[in-house]
């Protein structure tokens, strides 16, 4: 099976954290509807939506206009969702969207000879992680939560929502590179030159043995998006910062 290609000018975007009380995501996706900004392939590195879960109705309600937006953009342009952490399970939202889940991470593309990896970043954490990415994935599980959210009108998304107004999205983490050294040690890296991820939020690139490693900043943070250039003599991704026009 051939591998997928990335575009030249293609567009990142990580972690964007996007809710009601977040909303630059919304005026960015206008742009690319309206074609202020332009590309034909979106790829979505996860936590696009701070709260979306597919079998939560209450979580698709903050977010209908960002839905609505990616929804019509699959349309025209490419798109690629990689679900995150805060956004999974959504697969029957966005119909005309590959949407990727976490267990189908990395995607492997190709771009100009280089073999990349792109993935929402939230792999290799532990075994408590991975426990805990399994129990909220599950479907009986999530089922069970949206009967007693209901019950107790909307009190546990509200919970959720205090819970993710009050988390910084520009930390720095103290020795990341030795954290994604072990990580990627433990996943299937071989025949890849550029790993991608979000996750992390920081923004930065290195070396790990033969593998150039690309974290990517959030949108969350200071609305960082980065394109695809070409690799001669010069980085794969070039950072954007987006601002919204004043009306």
């Amino acid at each position: 099976m051939s591998l997928k290609k990335l575009h030249v000018g293609a567009i990142l975007i990580a972690d964007a954290h996007c809710a009601p009380w977040r909303t630059p995501l919304i005026d960015f996706l206008h742009a690319l509807e309206s074609g202020a900004i332009q590309t034909t392939q979106l790829v979505l590195m996860g936590d696009i939506f701070d709260l979306l879960f597919g079998p939560i109705p209450r979580t698709h309600h903050y977010n209908t206009e960002g839905i609505d937006v990616l929804n019509r953009l699959s349309k025209r342009i490419e798109i690629l969702y990689l679900e995150g952490n805060h956004d999974f399970r959504i697969g029957e939202l966005f119909p005309d969207i590959e949407v990727v889940q976490r267990k189908q991470q990395p995607v492997r593309m190709t771009f100009e000879g280089k073999k990349i990896a792109l993935s929402h970043g939230d792999k290799a954490m532990g075994r408590g992680y991975e426990l805990y990415t399994a129990l909220i994935r599950n479907r009986w599980i999530l089922g069970f939560l949206r009967f007693i959210d209901t019950l107790g009108k909307g009190f546990i998304v509200q919970w959720l929502e205090e819970m993710m107004k009050k988390k910084s999205h520009c930390r720095e983490i103290r020795a990341f590179e030795p954290l994604i050294q072990n990580r990627l040690a433990l996943l299937e890296t071989d025949a890849i030159d550029i790993w991608i991820e979000g996750h992390f939020h920081q923004n930065t690139f290195f070396e790990v043995g033969k593998i150039h490693y690309i974290n990517v900043g959030a949108f969350a943070c200071n609305e960082r998006y980065f394109s695809v250039q070409s690799v001669k003599n010069q980085p794969l991704l070039h950072e954007c910062s987006f601002h919204k026009e004043p009306e």
